[in-house]
């Protein structure tokens, strides 16, 4: 069966992602691999007010709590993906990586993902 350190070393193995990190909703670490640069900790600790803002959104918004969300930067991508009440997938993806197979891949497997956690 495959374990976190699986999936996270199967994420940051696909073209044009940076880091996959799985964290808690406390913003700590549970599993993480990124290239050399990223400071996986300090950029795990800013998601959980990310998806803070992000449910509030959904709940004034009437579109209920967040899955996924996704910001665009000059270079490259942060996607978020709520797994359960207690953890979090945060990938790192520059702007050459096929990001719409991985909001594919991530949105099929979310269940599988979670149990993993």
């Amino acid at each position: 069966m495959a374990t976190i350190r699986d999936l996270v070393g199967a994420l940051r193995g696909r073209d044009g992602v940076d880091a996959a990190i799985v964290l808690g909703r406390d913003g700590l670490v549970i599993d993480g691999q990124s290239v050399p640069n990223i400071d996986v900790e300090s950029v795990a600790a800013l998601v959980p007010s990310i998806v803070s803002a992000a449910d509030e959104f959904g709940r004034d918004s009437t579109h209920g709590n967040v899955t996924t969300v996704i910001l665009e930067y000059a270079r490259g991508l942060a996607i978020v993906s709520v797994l359960s009440a207690e953890a979090v997938l945060l990938v790192l993806a520059r702007t050459d990586a096929n990001v719409g197979s991985l909001l594919f891949e991530l949105r099929r497997n979310r269940q599988h993902i979670s149990s993993l956690v």
